[in-house]
């Protein structure tokens, strides 16, 4: 990590909470500011010799001279670089949103003829991309269950260039061995991205296990103030240089400067924030594993989770995330929508103030996932009719279990 600052150069032996603040941001040298400027601009003065018409026409764009917003930005590139402090990535690249991170990873790195593996259960989104559109492109899509090492093995194929995963996955909070994964996969010169929107560096760094690349949605937690999109990939500089290139320049994921700043707003409170609502989380899973009407919870914290021992193994907490079954989801479900004093009855997670969201299995089977026999039953084993999805924010988890216990009584 480099610091222009002199007094900043030790910060690379801070714990990870102290570079969430400090990383790579020092003051202004003519204000004398602390807080990190925001650049508004588009466009930046050059000499002849230093620009380019095309992000191609530069070796790297991000050592070259501020030129153009859609290549990059002095605001967004600090965001991409206190990021990469966090995760313990070479580079990065700041998009619009989470899925511009995951259709920029996918179009800049796969071409026709490529085949590609991701996870059965994944965030709408992304499934929806992998299986309707990248096929128009040529490129063979295969659903898997990735937290299976040997399933993902069987699967491979000579032209298999990448495996993506989430960890948890959305909903069901299934966890991937990434170590295990990152093993198998380098012995057959495939690559491994990892989705790592539920876990956020607090809890799980990926790219120290053995991925090559991290997506985020800086939208949830990160931010975690629900009032900006975005999204990150995390890697090598060998792999970013060309995802910047097309994802960037010509997809037009660039993120906005006044996004970026927001997001570094929020980043700073991330190790505080992550702590106390899986503090929460995990005392409200406990107390909701012992409801009537509640028949199962899904959480990783839990020793009735069919992954507890991994999730000791490769997670330093257990998520702010909860997903449980009830006994009835139509009275439930519109308890939730219409009596909760806390709980806001709203889709997306990772916000300061808990949400909640009825996630039925049959709606997931027709809109988005389109299983296969063997898929529903697998999906059905952990969800049954559905799940209650819950994201705990910072509200006492005392308050909290008081509006779940009216709600499911």
């Amino acid at each position: 990590m480099h610091y222009d600052d002199p007094k900043k150069r030790h910060l690379t032996s801070l714990k990870p909470e102290t570079q969430a603040l400090h990383a790579n941001v020092v003051a202004d040298p003519h204000t004398n500011a602390i807080a990190p400027n925001i650049v508004m601009s588009v466009n930046h003065s050059f000499s002849p010799d230093q620009g380019a018409f095309s992000a191609q026409g530069i070796d790297d764009v991000t050592d070259a001279p501020f030129l153009y917003a859609g290549w990059t930005n002095p605001t967004v590139r600090l965001l991409e670089q206190r990021l990469c402090a966090l995760e313990h990535a070479e580079d990065a690249l700041a998009t619009a949103s989470g899925m511009a991170a995951i259709s920029g990873l996918f179009l800049s790195l796969l071409k026709a003829g490529d085949h590609l593996i991701i996870s059965d259960v994944c965030y709408a989104g992304v499934f929806e991309f992998a299986t309707q559109m990248l096929p128009r492109y040529g490129i063979e899509v295969s659903i898997i269950d990735t937290n299976c090492t040997v399933s993902v093995q069987n699967a491979l194929k000579e032209n298999t260039k990448l495996v993506h995963i989430e960890t948890p996955c959305n909903p069901l909070l299934r966890l991937t061995d990434i170590q295990s994964l990152s093993t198998l996969l380098k012995a057959h010169n495939v690559l491994l991205s990892a989705d790592s929107t539920f876990s956020t560096p607090v809890i799980t760094r990926p790219i120290t296990l053995g991925a090559d690349i991290v997506i985020h949605s800086l939208t949830k937690f990160i931010n975690g103030h629900g009032d900006v999109l975005g999204g990150v990939i995390l890697g090598s500089k060998a792999l970013l240089k060309p995802i910047r290139a097309m994802a960037g320049a010509y997809l037009g994921a660039a993120l906005s400067a006044q996004s970026a700043w927001l997001i570094m707003r929020g980043m700073e409170t991330l190790y505080p924030r992550m702590k106390t609502l899986c503090d929460s989380a995990l005392e409200i899973a406990c107390w909701l594993e012992q409801q009537p009407r509640v028949r199962r919870v899904l959480y990783p914290g839990l020793e009735s989770h069919h992954q507890f021992s991994l999730a000791k193994q490769q997670m330093d907490f257990f998520g702010g995330i909860i997903a449980l079954q009830v006994d009835d989801m139509d009275l439930i479900e519109q308890r939730f929508a219409s009596e909760a004093a806390i709980f806001d009855y709203a889709f997306s997670i990772g916000h300061q103030r808990s949400l909640a969201v009825a996630m039925r299995t049959d709606d997931l089977d027709s809109s988005t996932y389109r299983f296969t026999p063997e898929q529903r039953a697998r999906f059905c084993n952990d969800a049954g009719k559905g799940v209650i999805r819950l994201s705990i924010g910072l509200e006492s988890p005392k308050d909290l279990i008081r509006d779940l216990a009216h709600l499911l009584r």
